[in-house]
């Protein structure tokens, strides 16, 4: 297993969609249905042996959640913030081109 390569903030664009956002969650190893995996056409589908990423992911005309495997991202360069509206219920702010996660209350 590898290590991440973007963490929890980052903003992050997909290698060949139109997809732009924020890394909210990460998974070290594929962590879905196997049916949502089956549903990627077979010459695009990623490998499962990496890690994924929960994206609060935006396009022009819409947002939601997306979950993408590493090696269809990148990092964003724009430095520009996003405009999810789920941002404000993880993150604090955003500073220097990255998202803040909030302080979590321990039990």
């Amino acid at each position: 297993m590898r290590s991440a390569k973007f963490g929890i903030g980052e903003v992050v664009v997909h290698r060949f969609r139109p997809l732009r956002g924020v890394v909210f969650d990460v998974d070290p190893l594929f962590n879905h249905t196997e049916e949502w995996w089956l549903s990627i056409p077979e010459e695009v589908r990623p490998k499962k042996d990496q890690p994924y990423y929960h994206v609060f992911a935006e396009t022009n005309e819409s947002t939601y959640v997306a979950y993408v495997s590493e090696q269809n991202l990148v990092l964003d360069e724009s430095c520009s913030p996003c405009r999810h509206p789920q941002l404000e219920m993880v993150f604090d702010r955003f500073e220097d081109g990255h998202y803040v996660p909030k302080d979590r209350i321990q039990n």
